[in-house]
């Protein structure tokens, strides 16, 4: 299997192993290995070219093992991405028996004419700034940690800290940028892009939890389309979204079109996955 058959948003997705990861590409799959970031779920990951038959499970666990986690004992989790369109959900039985959860985003095009003006943000004064890292990536690991999006926080911490330290090193190859909004001296949001050529590939969008639905994200990805297409000449940039997240509709709103659906399959280590059913439990006994 080849990086250049992955569907839009898988390949664009590879855009940030450039630097410090290792891609394999073998005959049954695509196997990614990223050295000193074991807790990576999707840089440490197996990528299928279809659909794995259900009770072909245990055969791709030992491919998991083979090719991501033997000998890497930091690598507990178990991700699996297949490059063809989402099957109806009650598939692969076996696999949500298993303990993996479905992941799906859809991938989302624009074009710069089809860029469309915000309305203006409920906060102010607001200032985006392009950042030069490692400058500052303290403060944008702080930012990403107010939402750990109900992993671990020892881990995610070390997690986000390594992710930003990547996208560093992708900067200094003229192959991303950061970007950070700040609202009277606070940064509220922040997000990076991915460089492929015309083809940029947003990464990351994040708004902090206290400054959310005032459009804020709004602005912070209206002017990453800007300097995107003003200052790099870029001609398509890529989005992709969960479906059930609010955001989509915000990126509808500034132009995006959803072309593609894009989907893998995750196991979570044991610490991930208590911290995410306490969330959810929280969450549920806050709606009873």
């Amino acid at each position: 299997m080849r990086v250049e058959d992955l569907s839009p948003g898988w390949r664009t997705d590879f855009l940030r192993h450039r630097v410090d990861a290792e891609v394999r590409e073998l005959p049954d799959c695509l196997a990614v290995r990223s050295p000193g970031q074991e807790n990576f779920y999707w840089g440490n990951c197996l990528m299928l070219p279809a659909l794995p038959n259900d009770a072909d499970l245990d055969h791709w666990l030992r491919r998991f093992d083979e090719e991501v986690a033997a000998g890497r004992p930091g690598v507990r989790h178990v991700a699996i991405g297949i490059n063809c369109e989402p099957p109806p959900e009650d598939a692969l039985p076996s696999w949500v028996a298993a303990g993996f959860d479905r992941i799906e985003v859809h991938t989302m095009m624009l074009r710069p004419g089809q860029l469309r003006v915000p309305r203006e943000a409920q906060a102010g004064p607001l200032q985006l700034r392009r950042m030069t890292l490692p400058d500052g990536i303290a403060a944008h690991v702080e930012l990403q940690l107010s939402d750990t999006f109900g992993f671990e926080p020892v881990g995610y911490r070390v997690f986000r800290l390594r992710q930003m330290e990547r996208f560093a090193k992708l900067q200094a190859g003229g192959l991303a940028d950061w970007f950070g909004l700040w609202c009277d001296g606070t940064l509220v949001a922040d997000c990076g892009l991915l460089y492929d050529g015309k083809l940029g590939r947003f990464q990351n969008v994040m708004t902090h939890p206290d400054w959310r639905r005032r459009g804020l994200c709004s602005t912070l990805v209206h002017g990453v389309c800007r300097f995107g297409y003003e200052e790099r000449g870029l001609g398509e940039l890529l989005m992709c979204a969960d479906p059930d997240d609010v955001a989509i509709g915000l990126y509808e709103s500034l132009g995006f079109v959803s072309f593609g659906r894009e989907w893998g399959l995750q196991r979570y280590p044991q610490e991930d996955a208590d911290a995410r059913r306490s969330v959810r439990l929280g969450k549920d006994a806050a709606a009873a």
